[in-house]
Formats: structure tokens, sequence, C-alpha cells
């Protein structure tokens, strides 16, 4: 289950993109399912099933005029889980400096949501 999500931006590209921080329980957790709701100038972000507990932010008048126009969003996820790794005691040199460095993966997610009016 979904502990607690944040919208961090709200930008516009082609489409309405909004970012969000998602902060799941357990590692193995998979239930997610997000929908998107506006009222007035207010989009709410939620997960389905767990309606009480949404996140929501104003639009500006050109955002609103993009989400009335699209009525869909881009949402952008990067997930995580509250105290998986505990504290690190040695931590290693940065290896991501060289010229051949890899980066390292990330765990992001991005769809499109309708937009419920």
């Amino acid at each position: 289950m979904v502990k607690s999500m944040e919208i961090t931006k709200v930008t516009i590209r082609d489409k309405l993109v909004i970012d969000a921080n998602v902060l799941m329980e357990d590692p193995r957790d998979y239930d997610f399912s997000p929908r998107a709701s506006l009222e007035g100038s207010t989009i709410s972000i939620f997960n389905e099933g767990d309606e009480e507990s949404p996140t929501s932010t104003d639009l500006d008048s050109e955002q609103m005029q993009i989400a009335e126009r699209d009525r869909a969003l881009e949402l952008r996820v990067k997930f995580s889980v509250e105290g998986m790794h505990g504290i690190l005691t040695h931590k290693t040199k940065n290896v991501k400096t060289g010229p051949n460095s890899k980066k390292l993966a990330e765990p992001r997610w991005k769809t499109v949501l309708p937009i419920v009016m």
C-alpha cells in the first residue's frame, strides 16, 4: 500500500506534467493505481481504493486551460520505501565520476492519467 504521496512540481509541456514522490510501505508491494480528479482549480492525485489520503495542488490559469483542453495529465512518479536500507556505515567514493561511468537505476515510473472533472 501507499504510505504517502506528495506533488513536487507541476509544469506544462505538450500537456500538463505532474511530478510526485510516492512512499511505499513494503518493497514487495506493487499496489499502486493512481487516479486524478479536478475540482475548481485544485487537482488531486490519489491511489485507487484509498481516496481518503489524496495529495493536491492548485493550478494557475494556464495550467487549468491545458487540463481542461486535454482532460489528461502525464504523471511522473519517484518511488521510495522508508527504512528499507537502514543507515550506511561505510560510504564508498562516488563511482559516477569517471568518463565511462554509468548512472545507477532509480525507481521511476511515468504514465498518462485521465482527469475526472
